[in-house]
């Protein structure tokens, strides 16, 4: 993989009501890599995420996409197509979990292709079982499931993540990193806002620390306990 830098935030800063939340954030994440990203409630975590996005407009920034920087606004559609934000509760779409996962897919394909590709999908998710159920009915863990599973159907080069395990119980929690370590394996790099680093241990390679709304860079074997846990391997399906 490429050493040069996939993205460089610079100088960012943001507020609310007058109160600082990202003060000078710099960062830079490195393609096919996963960045833990703690911090206090509130320490602007949510932000930052929605922000590298393309979802929430900085007050002054300078983003690098490998092309110079430039102001936030001139990258912010570069933005959108090339990373995915995804909540701690996936927002389901009413229907079944086939139709879901529907929605990551282009226009334009024919109903083979789209189903080839779907079936794919729920292969690769463990969901097969749950094709035809309701996606609104499922539980936490299986609907964060689905959500991994739409992107790996969209390729995104960015995943951001916003506590992909809060509040999943043991199997669940595992199931999820199962599939993030598989994303990352495929080159897509991942930046994780999490309360949890020690369960995150086995996926992510460096630790950046908001706190009072500027970054630092931790050492991650330094700061995140390993522990004995280890993470399945998970068959790759190509896509």
């Amino acid at each position: 993989m490429s050493s040069s830098p996939q993205l460089q935030v610079s100088a960012l800063n943001k507020q609310f009501a007058g109160r600082p939340i990202l003060i000078n954030v710099d960062l830079t994440l490195h393609r096919g890599k996963a960045y833990l990203l703690s911090g206090a409630n509130g320490a602007g975590k949510t932000t930052l995420l929605r922000i590298i996005a393309g979802l929430e407009k900085p007050d002054s920034s300078r983003f690098d996409l490998g092309q110079g920087p430039m102001k936030w606004r001139h990258c912010r559609s570069t933005l959108q197509s090339k990373t995915l934000y995804l909540h701690q509760h996936p927002y389901m779409f009413d229907g079944s979990v086939r139709y879901n996962l529907g929605y990551a897919l282009p226009r334009g394909l024919t109903r083979e292709l789209r189903n080839e590709r779907i079936d794919k999908a729920l292969e690769w998710a463990e969901l097969n079982s749950y094709a035809k159920t309701p996606a609104k009915t499922l539980s936490s863990g299986e609907c964060q499931r689905i959500s991994l599973a739409r992107a790996w159907l969209k390729r995104p080069d960015m995943l951001l993540l916003d506590e992909p395990t809060a509040n999943l119980d043991q199997e669940s929690r595992q199931r999820t990193l199962d599939l993030l370590v598989a994303l990352k394996q495929d080159g897509i790099s991942m930046l994780v806002a999490s309360h949890d680093p020690a369960h995150l241990s086995t996926l992510v390679d460096s630790h950046i620390h908001l706190d009072n709304g500027k970054t630092i860079c931790l050492e991650h074997q330094e700061q995140i306990p390993r522990g004995n846990s280890k993470i399945t391997p998970i068959r790759r399906i190509k896509a």
